[in-house]
This record gives C-alpha cells, sequence and structure tokens, in this order.
C-alpha cells in the first residue's frame, strides 16, 4: 500500500472518530456516520471487484498531486524508465504521468511508459529470450525506484515494477530466493546508467514537465 493511501485511510479513521465523539454535541446522529463508512466501503468493494481498483488508484492519485513533491516524483521515476530504455535500444512510443492518463489507455498504476518492442515478442514466440534482452528489460523495470533514490534518496513507487520484473522471472525459471538478488543487481545497473548520463536525464525530465510529446523528448536524448 503506498503512502497516499496510508494517509487517506488514517484521514478516514480520524474523521469517523472525530465524528463519534463530537456527533452528540451538535447533534449529529450517529447514522450518518455509520453510513457514511458503509458506503465508503461499498463503493471501494465495487471497484476493487468491478473495476480491479483502479477508480481508487485514480482518486488517490487525484488527492495526492495536492502535493508538488508527489509530481515530480512522477516525472522522474517515468523518466527513469524511458532514458534507461532508450539507451538500451528499446523504443519508447508513449508515456503517461497519472491514473487518469493511464487509465484511458488501459494501463495500471499512476503513470507509465509504454514500450514498442517487436524483438522480444519474437523471441517469446520462439520460446527463448536471450540473456541481453533480459538483462535490458530488468535494467528498465527498476529504473523508476533507482531514479526516485537517485533524486530524492527515498522511493515511494515502484511496487508495479518489481510485481513485473519477479513475473518476468518467473516466466523465465528463477527461483523465488533469487528474486531480491536481481532486484538489487539491475537497481545498481539502472542507477549508474542514469549517472552517467545525468544532464541528458534532467533534460527529459523538463520536457516531460513540459509535458513534450514522446518523440520531442527523443530528440533532446538522441
Amino acid at each position: 500500500m503506498n503512502q497516499t493511501a496510508i494517509n487517506l485511510i488514517a484521514i478516514c479513521v480520524f474523521l469517523m472518530t472525530l465524528s463519534t465523539l463530537l456527533g452528540p454535541l451538535i447533534h449529529l446522529s450517529p447514522t450518518i456516520p455509520a453510513l457514511t463508512i458503509l458506503g465508503f466501503l461499498g463503493i471501494a468493494t465495487l471497484d476493487n471487484f468491478g473495476f480491479e481498483g483502479r477508480g481508487g488508484t485514480i482518486f488517490l492519485d487525484w488527492l495526492a498531486r495536492f502535493s508538488p513533491t508527489y509530481q515530480e516524483r512522477i516525472i522522474y521515476h517515468e523518466a527513469g524508465h524511458f532514458l534507461v530504455a532508450h539507451l538500451s535500444g528499446i523504443s519508447v512510443t508513449g508515456y503517461t504521468l497519472s491514473a487518469w492518463e493511464a487509465w484511458k489507455i488501459g494501463q495500471p498504476g499512476q503513470g507509465g511508459i509504454i514500450l514498442g518492442d517487436d524483438e522480444i515478442a519474437r523471441q517469446l514466440e520462439r520460446g527463448k529470450i536471450g540473456v541481453s534482452m533480459v538483462e535490458k528489460y530488468c535494467n528498465i523495470w527498476m529504473a523508476g525506484i533507482a531514479a526516485e533514490l537517485l533524486v530524492f534518496n527515498s522511493a515511494e513507487g515502484g511496487g508495479d515494477d518489481k510485481a513485473k520484473l519477479n513475473q518476468f522471472l518467473t516466466v523465465l525459471g528463477f527461483q523465488e530466493t533469487l528474486f531480491e538478488q536481481k532486484q538489487r543487481f539491475h537497481l545498481l545497473q539502472a542507477k549508474n546508467l542514469l549517472e552517467q548520463n545525468w544532464q541528458t536525464y534532467q533534460n527529459l525530465v523538463q520536457a516531460m514537465r513540459n509535458r513534450l510529446d514522446v518523440e520531442e523528448c527523443k530528440k533532446l536524448i538522441a
């Protein structure tokens, strides 16, 4: 659970507790807090089963965007993915910087990059993926976390990235005991790539902050 979700739950609990304590003083019926809780749980359940939790993700993302730091984290995170993919020779065909944008194109999470690489699809069809391709994709998945650590000294996002990497490793036959080791290794690889191309990375961050389209972003980092 991300920090925004935790904060929202804490606020809801606080407000419900406050309404219970102050209700008698302001003549607030105890039915109102109870109905509010039931309504909230009902909506959350419907969203979870009917929309795979995306409605909640969009709402939490909208709330979090009142924090400038949150918005910056998203940009730096996705720029990390973008640059490492580009440096790895994997084509980026688009990017999103909000849960709403991601939802409109069928992506999960608060944002993401869209990769247009046919080679990995061909290798998957043949049933054999080259070591180089595995390394590239693992670096790309860990690049968002690497970017946050370099800029903010902590990472709040990246849960979905780790899950994708773990699923990828599972398909390739890696033991689960090796997952954390692989995550650490590719996190270091991604960090090194970003540090070696730091000014280019900053240029890309600014371009994405200004919402330049993907082709204009590529020209800046070519």
